[in-house]
């Protein structure tokens, strides 16, 4: 679907637009941010130019992770059932990949029940894999967006991740880590959005994670990448966050081995839009590709443009990805290429923090071997804490099922204070599902899930 055919149905069914205020232009010291009540019907980014973009002004005068706006949501499950948690949506400043000011937003949530303060607090970086707005988590994850019809599908399949952290009392900050442009796979800009997002987090006294909260970190697939960056990063650009533990699976450690991956291959039509997003944070590599790229590209380019993850996946899969800009592998040597690559890889800073990493050994989207990599890269650091499992009973999307309960699992560990064991240790497992825990885990999780559906509050039971 176009993006002008979205448009005007959301245009037809929304009617009156609610919107929140923009808070005027200050310094991180004015006021916070009145919360405006939630909307009736959600607005997606392309329809809410208050709330999601906010003069430039405006942004340039606040710090990084102050917010400039606040609302209450309604969130639901695939955008039709509610599920009984408090949450809102904050508008804050952040910075691009060349320390830009821009504004992002994130969406925030708190269970019902009571927690020793400050809350513990799980950021979950959701894999959005695509160019338009309205796939952004903070629309898809609320009630009545259009997800289950129009919109994206794999935002609110991963929110049961997100949920599994509700049900242990945690708070959830689920950032739209791919930026006003939806720049996907864009990964230093996502790492900035999302240590920001925390920042803005901790800042927001209804979410009761306050600035000393232990907080972890989340990612698989796309999710990944601003998870992976945002580790990378936090030395240097948020050092005040009490991040404990990194857990990251099917990782998108360099996005080159990815696309010479996909070439020819049914997963070709979602690099390929991986590619159209990293345009939109790279000028220089947007450029080039302008010059290069031939008409069936260019074609392709216009229509994928404005599609969500499950559309950019299956259309037109086998494409020959490297021979529409030029002959196979010569235009990596080129330097707009060459930069953006380089800018993009993993592995440039070890993380001071205690890592979980897993990954499918018959991984079919992003390569293994760039993982090992990147594992050999950070264990060569004297003193980094990391696990690493290969799982040998699944692909790319089985791994996330049978893994992330793992991860949540060691990651309960670090925010509860238990030390992660010191040094690196590499494994090769059946199936992540026998991971001492996870499956009970998995059981809690569900059980309280399937209470919330006959009114039990997440993270009360």
């Amino acid at each position: 679907m176009k993006s002008p055919t979205v448009l005007r149905w959301f245009a037809l069914v929304t009617g009156v637009i609610l919107t929140a205020s923009v808070v005027a232009a200050g310094s991180v010291a004015a006021e916070p941010a009145p919360i405006a009540p939630a909307p009736v019907i959600p607005l997606p980014p392309e329809l809410d130019p208050g709330f999601y973009r906010p003069p430039a002004e405006v942004v340039a005068a606040t710090a990084p992770g102050a917010i400039i706006a606040a609302r209450q949501v309604n969130i639901a499950d695939f955008g039709i059932l509610p599920v009984d948690v408090d949450a809102w949506q904050v508008s804050y400043r952040s910075n691009n990949s060349r320390d830009e000011a821009i504004p992002a937003v994130a969406t925030l949530i708190k269970p019902r029940g009571q927690a020793v303060e400050p809350r513990k607090l799980l950021s979950v970086q959701m894999a959005e894999d695509s160019t338009a707005g309205y796939c952004a988590p903070s629309y898809a994850l609320q009630h009545l967006s259009v997800a289950p019809l129009a919109g994206q599908i794999v935002v609110p399949a991963e929110f049961l991740f997100a949920q599994a952290a509700l049900a242990q009392g945690w708070a959830v900050v689920v950032p739209d880590h791919q930026g006003p442009n939806s720049a996907y796979a864009a990964g230093p800009l996502a790492g900035r959005i999302t240590l920001d997002g925390i920042r803005a987090a901790t800042n927001f006294a209804p979410l009761e994670a306050g600035p000393t909260a232990p907080v972890g970190l989340y990612g698989y697939s796309g999710g990944s990448i601003a998870t992976g960056h945002a580790a990378e990063l936090h030395a240097s650009y948020a050092p005040e966050l009490n991040i404990v533990g990194v857990a990251e699976g099917g990782v998108g450690a360099d996005l080159g081995a990815a696309l010479l991956m996909a070439n020819h291959q049914l997963t070709s039509g979602l690099v390929f839009a991986a590619v159209l997003g990293l345009t939109r944070e790279y000028p220089d590599f947007a450029a080039y590709l302008d010059q290069r790229l031939h008409p069936l590209g260019k074609g392709l380019a216009a229509i994928k443009s404005s599609l969500c993850v499950q559309y950019q996946s299956a259309l037109l899969p086998f494409l020959d990805l490297t021979g529409m800009i030029g002959s196979e592998g010569e235009q990596f040597g080129d330097p707009p290429v060459a930069e953006m690559l380089a800018d993009t890889k993993m592995g440039k800073t070890t993380p001071g923090v205690p890592m979980f990493i897993w990954h499918s050994a018959w991984d079919e989207i992003l390569p293994l071997s760039s993982t090992n990599e990147l594992v050999d890269t950070y264990c060569r650091t004297p003193g980094t804490s990391l696990t690493y499992t290969r799982d040998h009973a699944s692909e790319h999307i089985v791994a996330e099922v049978v893994g992330g309960p793992a991860a949540l699992v060691w990651l309960r560990d670090r925010l509860n204070g238990i030390p992660a064991a010191p040094g690196c240790t590499t494994s090769d497992a059946g199936t992540m599902a026998a991971t001492p825990g996870a499956l009970d885990f998995l059981g809690e999780t569900l059980s309280a899930k399937f209470a919330s559906w006959f009114g039990t509050p997440l993270g009360t039971a």
